[in-house]
């Protein structure tokens, strides 16, 4: 039997975001993200249980700024006691996991998505129009890390326990516990 979308989705081989499956929990993601963004911020039990809805797992103590962004929050896990700050783009086509006690600023973009790079093996024709091929592999971020504000994490990436990110940072590798990293790319610059 052949593999559905979202299984080679998650998987990590190439797969039509298009689907119909995976358009179903793109919409029912969306109707949660527009009842959260539009609620009073003293709302908290209605908030709470959004989130409940929306993520596969959401510790304790999780704090999400309005507005915040997710394809499909499903594949999302969240930590006890975490802060994600205003305008967070979390693009979970695949895993993204996240510890306990985080510190995520403003304006973070969190990617498992990626395409190919050759537009030939990018872009192709289907019934109904152009389409383009999509890959995803997990992001895994330990616990007690603070990420600066407008850091973008890239597909793969695993960031180690106790990492601080400098603010605009493109994390495109790995980074290994207790160190402070920054830069374009992002580089260890000082063990912590």
């Amino acid at each position: 039997m052949p593999k559905t979308e979202k299984q080679k989705m998650l998987s990590g081989e190439l797969y039509d975001s298009r689907d119909p499956e995976l358009l179903e929990l793109y919409h029912k993601a969306k109707a949660l993200l527009l009842a959260y963004n539009s609620l009073d911020s003293r709302n908290l039990e209605e908030r709470a249980s959004i989130l409940n809805k929306l993520f596969a797992r959401k510790g304790e103590g999780v704090w999400i700024e309005a507005p915040f962004f997710c394809d499909y929050g499903e594949h999302i896990e969240i930590g006890e006691n975490t802060f994600v700050n205003t305008n967070c783009v979390f693009l979970d086509d695949n895993l993204i996991k996240i510890g306990k006690n985080g510190l995520i600023a403003p304006h973070v973009q969190i990617y498992t998505a990626s395409h190919p790079i050759k537009a030939s093996e990018r872009i192709y024709q289907q019934e109904g129009g152009t389409r383009y091929h999509t890959s995803s592999k997990p992001v895994i971020i330990g616990d007690n890390v603070w990420i600066g504000g407008g850091a973008v994490i890239f597909p793969g990436v695993k960031i180690g326990n106790n990492v601080t990110i400098g603010a605009g940072s493109i994390v495109t590798k790995s980074l290994p516990d207790d160190v402070l990293a920054m830069g374009n790319p992002c580089r260890v610059t000082q063990k912590l």
